[in-house]
């Protein structure tokens, strides 16, 4: 069975969009309300987020959770946000309003980190009705009684040993959705999927990375046209 083409439009100010390596698309994806989702984009970058061609953008950062920024990404994004709500430092109470708020504003999921207590983990999920997703950190955490407290998936970010815990989680979880952080090539992304991930997270390059290669363009550019006269 040969695939099949599709139309491809893109209008002339969305051309430098970042794109996800198309190797991603090899992964089975997760459904998520009707919604099968593959590449997910790891920024919390507005400009990146609106100029991308991602199933989804996972918004988590190094910073206490707070509903100013769910609000300012929701506003801008065109695609679905996967929200940090929880982790080491935001628990309790805190964590399951910033559930309720990034549910409120649209967000397809919620993300908490692996400290995330249990107790948090069951007040999110009374009073939402999205996913969570656990991220999982080292081939030692122990996720069953987070996955009993109301965790749906997992996002695997070991670094270089990210495959080998999907490999394990995917052996104990056949049936469990399983995200994980791809890497930087293409043969580390397929890696991961082949060792069982359902959907793969992206980081694009920085804001100031990609401005500095349109410079480069630009000062090429003039070179061309000073040459030509």
């Amino acid at each position: 069975m040969t695939n099949k083409k599709y139309p491809h439009v893109r209008t002339h100010l969305f051309k430098d969009y970042i794109a996800v390596p198309e190797v991603i698309r090899k992964s089975s994806g997760i459904l998520i309300n009707g919604k099968r989702f593959k590449a997910l984009m790891f920024t919390t970058d507005i400009a990146l987020i609106m100029n991308n061609d991602a199933d989804a953008i996972m918004a988590v950062y190094p910073f206490t959770p707070h509903p100013a920024i769910i609000e300012a990404i929701t506003a801008v994004s065109t695609i679905p946000i996967f929200a940090g709500i929880a982790g080491g430092t935001t628990q309790g109470i805190r964590s399951a309003n910033m559930a309720l708020f990034a549910e409120s504003h649209g967000c397809k999921a919620v993300v908490i980190n692996a400290p995330t207590p249990t107790e948090t983990i069951e007040k999110i999920n009374e009073v939402i009705d999205i996913p969570i997703i656990l991220t999982v950190v080292s081939e030692y955490t122990d996720i069953e009684e987070k996955l009993q407290a109301g965790v749906d998936i997992l996002n695997i970010s070991g670094a270089n040993k990210t495959s080998k815990i999907v490999r394990k989680m995917r052996k104990k979880y056949p049936d469990l959705p399983i995200i994980a952080t791809g890497g930087p090539t293409n043969e580390s992304i397929l890696e991961a999927i082949e060792a069982g991930a359902n959907a793969i997270t992206y980081t694009p390059p920085s804001n100031g990375e990609l401005f500095s290669r349109k410079m480069m363009d630009y000062r090429e550019r003039e070179k061309d046209r000073f040459e030509e006269d």
